[in-house]
């Protein structure tokens, strides 16, 4: 049985839409960030980075959502999340992946967690102001350089898609307005449109 830990409103759900794409056996273990669970003992003998999504296998433990993407695909190639049969195409999706783990992920911490660059508050405050902008020129890149119609591959569906509308899901609070980004908003209503979309909001909802 695959574990995986996350917390609300974190780039963990695309791993959530991924196991429920996959088929796989799964269960989910939330943490409370505002209690500081991420920094117990107990979490941190599964992930000593203290932070989500961790996915507990039988082989051991997987952190970074661009790893734990691919192991699911890989887990799972009855369920066609990634072109596992075409090396190019499969390197094309972790581009992608790893754009929004190593780029936009990191604009987007700068609202939040500017003390890990900075001590000064107001460097911490310029970072904030930053972030709709930063967030806004990542995502007209993406739609210019990396999203094809309907999803990030062209037609084939792949755990890219799960992880661009996580992503995705952080602009409005970011500042960014998704008039000005018609290509982003289209790919969030195809996904809402999924079963393990709804699926794996419903899990956690209830969880």
């Amino acid at each position: 049985m695959l574990t995986l830990y996350y917390a609300p409103k974190t780039c963990a759900r695309a791993s959530h839409i991924a196991l429920a794409e996959s088929g796989l056996s799964y269960r989910i273990q939330r943490l409370d960030f505002a209690a500081g669970e991420q920094r117990q003992p107990a979490y941190l003998a599964v992930n000593p980075k203290g932070r989500v999504p961790a996915l507990t296998t039988e082989h051991g433990t997987l952190t970074e959502t661009p790893a734990i993407l691919a192991y699911i695909a890989q887990s799972a190639p009855q369920a066609r999340l990634a072109p596992l049969d075409d090396a190019f195409a499969f390197a094309r999706m972790q581009a992608v992946n790893a754009y929004l783990c190593a780029t936009v992920h990191v604009a987007h911490a700068h609202r939040f967690r500017g003390a890990r660059w900075a001590d000064d508050k107001p460097a911490q405050e310029s970072m904030q102001r930053k972030v709709a902008s930063n967030m806004r020129e990542c995502f007209e890149l993406i739609e210019s350089t990396m999203l094809d119609s309907p999803w990030v591959l062209g037609e084939q569906y792949s755990v890219a898609d799960a992880y661009l509308y996580t992503i995705a899901g952080w602009l409005e609070g970011d500042g960014v307005d998704l008039a000005g980004l018609p290509a982003t908003r289209a790919h969030r209503e195809r996904m809402e449109q999924r079963p393990a979309v709804q699926k794996a909001q419903a899990e956690e909802a209830a969880a």
